[in-house]
């Protein structure tokens, strides 16, 4: 579970948990990952997901902790701006977190994800990688190619008994988008254009994430599940 540590990370990892699972939690600073290990009783490692020697070692846990049955990628961050306000680093910097390193990093534990048999994928995407949205371009793109990524492996590696899919959150409440809720006009901008109403909360997106990661979920492979309240189906409101 890469980004397990925070926000709509560690109401995943709580959900897991509190179905059973075993977790080994990934995050880029040791003392979150101690924090982990030392409130929730999980395995932890403390890594990069963007470096290969900290991806090295992160399939080397994994190896250790096995088998490994579910893969989550949460790992992600953006930065908004127009296209011509970002520079090169940064946009190679936003690709490399949310689409390069999951493509990497199953490439790599695709082994263990093969042995374990009946294995499962949840890429954590964005509403933003379905619609357009002023999130920034690199963001979105990023998220979009998480999604068709989810759907070539499913075809991919269905053979080997592998799912994948992915779950699409709309605005969270978690400590990444807590500035722009606390704006009232955004906030309000943002709620008229969602049907039910309201911000979800973490534990709602864990819910989809676990559920994917589940036997309920055989059947479902190549999904992009979106947990947006209605945001995305969003036409004309009702009179």
């Amino acid at each position: 579970m890469t980004g397990g540590t925070r926000g709509i990370g560690r109401a995943i990892v709580e959900q897991l948990l509190e179905l059973g699972a075993r977790v080994l939690v990934v995050a880029r600073t040791q003392p979150d990952v101690d924090n982990a290990i030392t409130e929730l009783g999980v395995a932890g490692v403390a890594a990069d997901v963007t470096i290969a020697a900290d991806r090295a070692r992160i399939v080397a846990a994994a190896r250790a902790h096995g088998p490994l049955h579910v893969l989550v990628h949460n790992a992600g961050t953006n930065v908004r701006s127009p296209l011509v306000g970002y520079d090169d680093a940064t946009i190679e910097r936003l690709i490399a977190i949310n689409l390069t390193s999951p493509l990497l990093l199953s490439r790599d534990l695709h082994p263990l994800l093969r042995d374990a048999k009946d294995a499962s994928v949840v890429h954590v995407g964005s509403v933003a990688g379905l619609t357009a949205l002023p999130t920034g371009v690199a963001y979105a793109a990023a998220k979009a190619g998480l999604a068709q990524a989810a759907r070539t492996l499913a075809l991919e590696w269905a053979r080997d008994g592998i799912r994948v899919n992915t779950v699409a959150p709309w605005y969270t409440r978690t400590p990444l988008v807590e500035p722009i809720l606390a704006d009232p006009a955004r906030l309000a901008a943002i709620l008229a254009r969602t049907p039910l109403a309201r911000i979800a909360e973490p534990r709602e997106v864990a819910a989809a994430v676990a559920f994917l990661a589940m036997p309920a979920a055989s059947y479902i492979t190549g999904q992009c599940l979106a947990v947006d309240g209605g945001m995305s189906i969003q036409g004309l409101a009702p009179t």
